[in-house]
């Protein structure tokens, strides 16, 4: 074990801790000089992740620091080219790459398991963070602009383009990004989380480009940065490349950048706003209670905040969500229910949507006389208990999926560095559970704090948020007025101007950088083979496959059960099945019982299903479904046997519950569109390639979200179509009771026989079932044209193109041309050209078809076409092999993505099980390798035809008229 203090002498140590939960040494330096602080923590896990921070507080929506954060990183002082960025990502092996706007931060992290990869990236962040270009042409790009409709022609319509632009205008779409931005409005009077640091569509043409230098300049210095690392590099190495880099050329600033607090209201304020909607409906408004607490950086505070949100909160049980869960004044609880601790001072807020507009202080007296409530009858001491133990479980989990696990435990300091608070407490929770289980054993401990907190909190604001279906016309409006005014006003040098920096901006985006100045790995740095997970495998009665791996104390447990043959209706209900199944009551629990149980026993329950098509036809499936759960060591005899009781006697009677769940379920699905559209677009442009495709979209794509609609409809209506839905539950169930079964196990090797001999014991009586008729959807081939019109200023686009699927020679080459597309075509044309947040292709293997999106994007027709001139381009002109190694770069790094240790070995159990062979993946891996321009070439001629072509949009109510002048089959919610 190397000196955990050894440390480069530019730097100061202050001290550093071991945390037994996470197994990770946290150390804490200062840089001498500039005062930057260093959070380091030390772990034996080999994906090295970097991240630099720093306080960025607007004082205005313009977005000035969202804006800076996309211009901050296209181009810098040693790397002067014009997007080193999106360069360095098809010239690298990482694991992540990004940055974020936050209310009062920006961050750019990134983590890779390859050290050369490693530092080639830590040079070009370092550099364009402190040293950027921040070219004028840049800003307009990715900021705004003015510009005509025809670029050259200064007679044209005048519009506003840029990136950030189009991208606030897709999500300040979203009605719950309307009520946050809304709320945190009201609750913070006086200080920069009043204002939309990503940028409010009408205020982003305020800022200049002299705004944005001088904010650069205040803020994108040492003295305000935080520089946080996670993994195995000596911390002395990293400091020397910080110092040498950046820090060596700074003096520390004298002048701070802070964050004041709010100032405090002296008695509770109404507001009401309204939201841009396709219709109003009587009950389509959103009505939540919000309150400003203390500040987050008091580890105390913030953690008895997080207790009380919890034990109010956390589930069906908990006796505030279980009051607006079953209320009849809306349809379900707010998506803002509980604390926000990411700011210098926390928020707590709870409510309903689906209300109508004059019910909004009965909706404030029902959260107000059911806290009162609380506090005057108190809480159950085990309910407290069970929130303990969630937080202990969680403090313990090492996580995975889309962010590393080192990217998660930085993330959860950053902000506490930020804010000058104490990062180690910060991730060292357990003395602070310690301390909490001595205050708790109070039995007015908790009532205190629902006195202190909220009931004695002045500073109350009830938000209610109504439906406008005149809001997005008048918004509209008021842009081309402001358009007409400006264009209006222009003289014929101003008018040439805007010509000249159009044809500027072109002209720049469309030249040919020296890609040479910038680091990169090669084919010769990716790793010889893929990773080989230990499993043994247990015959019994029922198979049990144990993966032996570093999980932190936890027990991973899944119920695999092969999916039946099902009828229309069972077919058609089996995802909600799944999100139902383990939120109703057990025997003789009810449901409210049960949620109790599972909070006190382990991390939830979950249903869910693995449906592929197999390696041989795309029309032919394997279907399994799941039922998970983990938990710490002690508990895993509870746990299995929670998780056997679910699956056997589960109770199909509660129908007010399932009501509930329904109406959840519907307004997650709605919220879900305007961050998701584009891959609701490419799930309705694939529709037509497979069985499973068409299902999919009926599951989880446009239809899906409709056909939820139309349940809770039904539901409301009338008990019959609920009572006709736990029918088809108990006929699915009773199918899936008598299908074959198997368990997988991941726990660490040294609980290993435990862990086997508790599962052994409690599914020893466990039905398990013969062979029978497996799960199986009639073949679709099709062509598709649609049109999805809902309530959004954008679009998002996807053409979809049948192919091969499975092990065809082809798939290989299909898999590396949609990265070669995105880098050498559309991101230049869709992104920076067509001014879309992002767009790209991709090709999924399983169903066979080939797929172009664009994401956020002002244009539609024109995204189109664009897709149909980048398989022009592949086919007509020369590319190069650099471009080609770029591509199969970026298709190994996604396979080679590490998760966490137990999701590795969830991965790999689920790979075997499809059909997908260790020796079947490598083979697959060697043909990737191996694809060549030539390949390229030859798949997109056989395939990217017009007969094989299908098109989606999910776009506003104003293109109609556009689309169905195109030939779109129009479908609306």
């Amino acid at each position: 074990m190397t000196n955990r203090t050894a440390h480069h002498p530019a730097f100061t140590y202050l001290r550093s801790e071991f945390i037994e939960a996470l197994n990770v040494t946290v150390q804490e330096f200062e840089h001498t000089v500039t005062g930057a602080k260093h959070f380091h923590i030390a772990s034996d896990n080999d994906e090295n992740v970097f991240l630099v921070g720093l306080k960025t507080v607007p004082t205005d929506s313009c977005g000035v620091a969202h804006i800076l954060e996309h211009t901050v990183l296209c181009g810098s002082e040693r790397f002067p080219v014009r997007d080193p960025f999106f360069m360095m990502i098809r010239r690298s092996l990482n694991t992540f790459m990004n940055a974020f706007t936050s209310s009062d931060w920006t961050a750019y992290p990134f983590a890779s398991k390859n050290k050369k990869d490693f530092h080639n990236l830590l040079g070009v962040y370092l550099d364009a963070v402190f040293f950027s270009r921040l070219d004028e042409l840049d800003f307009s790009q990715e900021g705004h602009r003015l510009e005509f409709a025809e670029p050259t022609n200064p007679e044209s319509e005048l519009t506003f383009k840029g990136v950030v632009f189009n991208e606030m205008k897709g999500a300040m779409s979203s009605t719950t990004s309307v009520l946050w931005q809304t709320l945190t409005k009201y609750l913070f009077p006086n200080n920069t989380y009043h204002f939309n640091s990503g940028g409010e569509p009408s205020d982003i043409p305020d800022l200049s480009y002299q705004d944005l230098l001088a904010f650069y300049r205040t803020h994108y210095h040492p003295s305000n940065a935080v520089f946080m690392t996670f993994g195995d590099i000596p911390v002395e190495t990293l400091q020397a490349e910080f110092e040498e880099k950046v820090l060596s050329r700074f003096e520390r600033l004298d002048t701070q950048v802070s964050v004041p607090n709010a100032k405090r209201y002296f008695s509770p304020i109404r507001v009401e706003e309204g939201y841009a909607a396709d219709e109003v409906k009587e009950d389509g408004s959103h009505v939540v209670v919000g309150w400003l607490l203390g500040e987050s950086i008091d580890l105390t505070q913030q953690f008895e905040a997080q207790l009380l949100s919890n034990v109010l909160l956390d589930n069906s049980a908990s006796p505030l969500r279980r009051v607006l869960e079953n209320s009849d004044l809306g349809r379900a609880p707010s998506p803002f229910c509980g604390l926000e601790d990411s700011n210098k001072e926390m928020s707590f807020m709870c409510g309903l949507e689906g209300v109508k507009r004059e019910n909004t202080t009965k909706v404030e007296a029902l959260i107000l006389s059911t806290l009162e409530g609380i506090a005057q009858h108190g809480v159950p001491q085990e309910t407290v208990d069970a929130m303990l133990h969630q937080l202990e479980l969680s403090q313990r989990e090492i996580g995975g999926g889309s962010y590393p696990y080192g990217l998660q435990l930085i993330l959860a300091g950053l902000s506490t560095a930020v804010h000058s608070g104490d990062v180690i407490a910060q991730l060292d929770l357990d003395p602070v559970i310690e301390a909490m289980r001595e205050k708790v054993r109070d039995p007015q401990y908790i009532p205190n704090l629902i006195q202190n907190l909220l009931l004695s909190n002045a500073h109350r604001v009830t938000l209610t948020l109504s439906p406008d279906d005149a809001l997005e016309t008048r918004r509209n409006q008021a842009e081309k007025d402001r358009l007409s005014r400006i264009k209006a006003a222009l003289s014929d040098e101003q008018k040439a101007d805007i010509v000249a920096r159009s044809e500027a901006l072109k002209a720049r985006q469309s030249q040919v950088d020296d890609m040479s100045i910038l680091p990169k790995v090669g084919l010769e740095d990716v790793p010889a083979s893929l990773p080989v997970y230990d499993s043994e495998k247990v015959s019994s009665d029922l198979p049990i496959t144990f993966y032996p791996q570093g999980t932190n104390g936890l027990v991973y447990q899944q119920l695999v059960i092969d999916l039946p043959e099902l009828d229309e209706e069972e077919t058609e209900h089996l995802p909600l099945f799944s999100s139902v199944l383990t939120e109703l009551g057990i025997g003789d629990q009810d449901y409210l019982a049960v949620q109790e149980r599972q909070s006190l026993v382990c991390g939830g329950l979950g249903a869910s299903n693995s449906i592929r098509a197999t390696i041989e036809d795309r029309q032919d499936l394997n279907g399994y479904f799941i039922l998970s759960s983990k938990a710490l060591v002690p508990n895993v005899k509870a746990m299995s046997e929670l998780l056997k009781d679910t699956m056997m006697n589960v109770r199909f009677d509660e129908i007010a519950r399932v009501k509930e769940l329904v109406a959840q379920r519907r307004a997650r699905r709605e919220q879900s569109i305007t961050g998701q559209g584009h891959s609701l677009a490419m799930t309705a442009a694939s529709a037509g390639v497979s069985g499973l495709s068409a299902r999919q979209e009926q599951w989880g794509g446009m239809s899906g979200i409709r056909s939820a609609i139309a349940l809770d409809d039904a539901m409301k209506a009338d008990n019959a179509a609920v009572e006709n839905v736990m029918t088809v539950f108990k006929r699915l169930h009773g199918k899936l009771l008598t299908a074959k079964k198997q368990l997988l196990l991941v726990a660490e090797p040294q609980h290993e026989a435990s862990v086997l001999d508790n599962a052994q014991t409690v599914f020893a009586d466990l039905p398990q079932g013969d062979s029978q008729a497996a799960f199986a959807l009639a073949p679709v081939d099709t062509r598709v044209k649609t049109a999805w019109l809902t309530a959004t200023q954008v679009s998002f686009c996807s053409k979809s193109f049948r192919t091969v699927s499975g092990d065809h020679p082809d798939v290989a080459a299909l898999n590396v041309l949609g990265g070669f597309l995105r880098n050498g075509f559309l991101h230049r044309a869709i992104r920076e050209q067509g001014g879309a947040y992002g767009g790209g292709a991709s090709f999924d293997g399983s169903s066979g078809a080939f797929r172009f999106y664009s994401y956020r994007d002002p244009r539609l027709t024109e995204t189109l076409a664009d897709f149909d001139a980048s398989i022009e381009w592949m086919l007509n002109e020369e590319h190069s092999a650099a471009a080609l190694e770029e591509a199969i770069l970026g298709v190994i790094g996604s396979m080679d993505k590490p998760s966490s240790p137990a999701g590795e070995a969830q991965s790999d159990f689920y790979v075997k099980l499809h059909g997908r062979s260790l020796e079947y993946r490598e083979a697959f891996r060697a043909n990737i390798l191996a694809v060549t321009i030539d390949q390229l070439k030859a798949v997109t001629k056989a395939y990217l035809t017009k007969e094989n072509e299908s098109v989606a949009v999910v776009t506003s109510n104003a293109r109609r008229a556009e689309l169905e002048s195109l030939g779109f089959d129009i479908q609306t919610l």
